[in-house]
Formats: structure tokens, sequence, C-alpha cells
């Protein structure tokens, strides 16, 4: 990729693109960045490519690489080029409407942003830069506890809808606060990430590690007030290494039902079990992941296991997946295979790097543009007519 195209995504700032009002709640969709000409990326990979070639090799490297042999993560994109389309023919279909809902949540396509931690490493703008990105693409931001903005931040930086992603304190009096919060700034849903921990080479090939002063905020984001300026880093990581429950069980959720009313999602389930004891226990929403490849090497890809779990499901919860997507034709195989909606991580994360909000629009301009040439193809008019039958 070239140097000219990483200067013009850096120059969408929040001005340019019409959004400088964002961060009163009051963002504009302006115009989305040009996606036309020599030096503009064509797909997802062309991204990906200019965010390594912009940004530190070993922040790059904690986006891009997965759990130890990375065989989840080739598994991820391979499953899907695994399965074939199969459209009609003679189906009269020039245009397609791609809006859903999500938990009763408008959204102007089924694509939406999945909780990613260390966003400010990414960019200074961070998660607010996302969320922003997000909006004027009228979809989900699904904000993750370790993003490294505030609750407060994220909600004032646009008035898209947002969902938030809880990693459980041991303190269930700072997890109470923080749900409180949570629901003070108006988002709409609690994701409960179960598949916790994760073991990458790279990282500690690396010695990846979140720097003092970002690892300090995001605890006391958090509402870790006891943790200072004034501790040592090693005291901070100690702090921090005992700060949270990595050994969940299923009454969680029953803490979480007895403190909100907000709408519950699980995400992480890659078994028909661990489906049907989500919905007996009446979560709103599961989210089908293998954390794309990063946590446990040799789990299946995720669009592998989704039908078992969307026909063990049914109407009873609505059903989510991530992990692999990279084309429009990998949201409609996913849509065919029982999602309502996919959730991305590592590309919007590589727009991010790449260019800020700006990368993160085109990123999801270029996957909307995707999707919808692969509905009007298969000869889809509206999500509704997305079948399996259309893959082989």
């Amino acid at each position: 990729m070239r140097r000219r195209l990483f200067n013009q995504l850096m120059s969408l700032g929040a001005g340019a693109l019409g959004l400088d009002k964002a961060a009163e709640g009051q963002e504009q969709a302006g115009p989305t960045p040009s996606l036309a000409g020599d030096d503009d990326p064509v797909n997802i990979a062309d991204v990906r490519e200019l965010a390594r070639q912009t940004m530190e090799a070993a922040t790059f490297e904690y986006i891009d690489t997965g759990s130890m042999d990375e065989l989840t993560l080739r598994e991820n994109i391979e499953a899907f080029r695994r399965l074939y389309l199969v459209p009609p023919l003679l189906r009269g279909v020039s245009q397609a409407e791609m809006s859903t809902t999500a938990l009763g949540e408008k959204i102007a396509l089924p694509i939406m942003l999945a909780p990613v931690a260390g966003q400010q490493l990414f960019h200074p703008n961070g998660g607010q830069a996302a969320t922003r990105a997000a909006a004027a693409a009228g979809t989900i931001y699904c904000m993750s506890s370790s993003v490294g903005n505030s609750v407060e931040e994220i909600a004032g930086a646009s008035r898209g809808p947002k969902w938030f992603q809880l990693y459980m304190p041991k303190d269930r009096g700072v997890a109470r606060q923080l749900v409180q919060r949570v629901e003070k700034a108006g988002f709409k849903a609690i994701i409960m990430t179960v598949d916790l921990g994760e073991w990458k080479d790279a990282d500690r090939r690396n010695k990846f590690a979140l720097p003092k002063a970002a690892l300090v905020k995001h605890l006391r984001d958090i509402g870790f007030d006891q943790v200072t300026d004034r501790m040592s880093y090693q005291e901070v990581m100690d702090f921090n290494a005992e700060a949270w429950q990595v050994s969940l069980s299923w009454d969680v959720f029953d803490w979480l039902r007895s403190i909100t009313s907000l709408p519950l999602l699980i995400k992480g389930v890659l078994r028909k079990d661990d489906a049907r004891r989500a919905v007996s226990i009446g979560l709103d929403g599961i989210v089908v992941s293998n954390h794309g490849g990063r946590r446990l090497d040799g789990m299946p890809a995720t669009i592998d296991v989704l039908p078992d779990i969307a026909k063990t499901v049914g109407d009873r919860a609505e059903i989510y997946m991530d992990s692999g997507i990279r084309r429009g034709t990998d949201v409609l195989k996913a849509l065919a295979r029982g999602a309502r909606a996919v959730l991305i991580g590592r590309p919007y994360a590589w727009g991010l790097g790449a260019g800020g909000e700006g990368g993160v629009r085109i990123v999801l301009e270029l996957l909307r543009e995707e999707f919808e040439n692969t509905m009007v193809s298969a000869g889809c008019a509206r999500l509704s007519d997305i079948e399996e039958s259309l893959l082989r």
C-alpha cells in the first residue's frame, strides 16, 4: 500500500468527516471517505497491509496474531472459503435492503463492531474514534471493558447504539457500580465474555504489555480508585493480575439479572449444550465465538458450529457470531447459517491503526458494499431471503 493513502486516512479527522460535534452527542454522517482511485484500499486485506506498514510491529502483532500455532485463527478464515455460494437465477433483484434489528435496536446493516481491547494503543482516539465510525455507519459499537476509555467517554463520543462487554471484577461492589454506570450512560445491552485468557507466542516474544499510564487509566476507568500513578509499574501489574474473576460459573448471570434490567448476552459459545443452558436461564443473546483464535488453539471455526447452535436455540434468543469475517460474502454465509448479525474485530482494529476514525469507516464501507453486492448477486432483496440453501 502507498504512503499517500495513509496520509489521506490520517487526515480524515472528526472535522473532515463532519463528526466534530460527535463528542457532544451530535454526530453527523458527513461524507464517506473516498474509496475510488488507485491508492485506495479495495478490500480488508489492503487495510491490514496498510496497518502493518503504519503501526509499531509489536502492536500490529497483538492485533494480528493468534494463539499458539494459530490453527484456529487460520481455520476461521479457511472454513468460510470452503463454503460455496449457489445463487438462484433470474430473481430480478437490483438492490438490497440490509437493515435489521439487534435486540430491538434498528441498525443499517448486520455488521457490528466487536469488543476489542487496547484501542488507544492502535490510535490516540481509540474507542471514541471507533464508536463514531459505527454511529456514522448506522450500526452498534460493542465497548470492551479494556478498550482504554471510560464508559462515560465512549457514551459521549456519539449518539449511536452501544453494547458493553463485561469482564467481571472480583470486587462485586466495583462490578455493581460499573454496571450502574453502563445503564446510566445509555448502553443498550451487556455482553458477558466467558472464554477468558490468551496464550499468544507473538505477545510473549515481543514482551507486549500495556504501558503503565494506560494500565492505570484502564483500572481507574473500571472503578478501582485505589490504583494511582504513585504506584510502581510492578505494583500496578500485580493489582491487575488479581483484580479479575477469571474462573466463572453460570450463576454470574443470576447475579447480573439481580442488578440490571439490560438485555444480557453470553459470548464464547461453541457447544450446543452451552447454548441450551444459556436460553434455559433466559439470556437474550448468544455470540458464537472462539475469540478470533486468540484464546485456545485447536477450537473449531465458528462458522462450522453456528448451524447446530442456531437450530438448538431457535427463536428463544438472538444468535450472533464473530471470528473470521473478512468479506461481504462471509457475512451472507454467516446469516445463511443462522446468525442475525456478525461482529468484526481485527478488520476494524486494522482500520483504526491505519487511519483512526477514517480507517474504521472505510472498513465498514468496504464490507457494506461487498455484502450488498453479494445479496444482489445471490438474488436476495432483503435479509429474510438469505437461506442456507444458498450454500454448498
